[in-house]
């Protein structure tokens, strides 16, 4: 599959279509912690598992040097239908977003 992956700037990250995975996420872990596959693709999937377990109860995640994920509560609205122009209500609903870091925009604007 080595036309399928694309080598990322020496960090020995393995994507697929341009794309992270989690099976790529996994094999990094595999790789440079020298743990088995079936483990490190368990560490994967408890560390995501974490993540949405905090965001479904309503806390925000911070990773220090990645970016946060910040829920916040949107009240209902009115809209209106491009179409028709026919309003409608929005109903309230919690939205998540992503910041990321001053540290990952730095290294995204440079490419590294």
């Amino acid at each position: 599959m080595a036309d399928a992956g694309v080598a990322r700037s020496g960090h020995n990250v393995e994507m697929h279509g341009g794309t992270l995975t989690r099976a790529d996420l996994s094999d990094v872990v595999h790789r440079q912690l020298g743990l088995s596959r079936a483990e490190s693709a368990s560490m994967v999937e408890r560390l995501l598992h974490h993540m949405c377990a905090a965001l479904a109860d309503g806390q925000n995640v911070k990773i220090s040097g990645f970016g946060s994920f910040i829920l916040r509560d949107k009240g209902e609205r009115v809209g209106r239908n491009p179409k028709t122009g026919v309003e409608v209500p929005i109903a309230p609903r919690r939205v998540m977003t992503f910041r990321a870091s001053q540290m990952m925009r730095d290294k995204v604007a440079r490419g590294a």
